[in-house]
């Protein structure tokens, strides 16, 4: 008598794949600053080094140019990093005994529902694709021209 098989049948990509997936979400449409306070002699501060390279490349920072994204260098100091949302809340992960992985996904666990809906935005260019079509379409109706010989 066999035991049935339960599970995937393929290996995880590896922790790097996972970060990547995550850091492809990230947004910071929602987010007006985001500030990273450390003490780079303390022994546990890969974390937030990590993720502040992470989130202040330029894909990242390009989803919302008026972000600011700030570096505090402090003496004897946890590591954290600190979250402004334009709704007026914030955000504080303390990550000294959080990996880039779990940081990166807490941040987009609540981050990513407050972006706008991208039905909105596709409604409004739809309608403006309409209107671009209605116009040209009135333009290229009718007769054709003759061909020379």
């Amino acid at each position: 008598m066999s035991i049935p098989f339960s599970g995937g049948f393929t290996r995880s990509a590896g922790i790097y794949s996972a970060i990547g997936k995550q850091l492809k979400s990230v947004n910071l449409k929602p987010v007006k600053q985001v500030v990273f306070k450390f003490d780079p002699f303390r022994p546990n501060v890969k974390t937030i080094r990590d993720c502040m390279f992470l989130l202040s490349s330029a894909k990242v920072v390009n989803t919302n140019p008026r972000c600011i994204v700030k570096t505090e260098i402090a003496d004897n100091c946890e590591p954290t990093i600190s979250v402004t949302l334009d709704i007026g809340k914030n955000l504080l992960f303390k990550t000294e005994n959080l990996n880039t992985l779990e940081v990166l996904q807490q941040f987009n666990k609540i981050v990513v529902p407050l972006l706008p809906k991208e039905e909105e935005v596709g409604k409004i260019a739809g309608k403006i694709a309409a209107g671009a079509a209605g116009k040209a379409g009135g333009k290229a109706g009718g007769k054709s021209k003759p061909t020379r010989k």
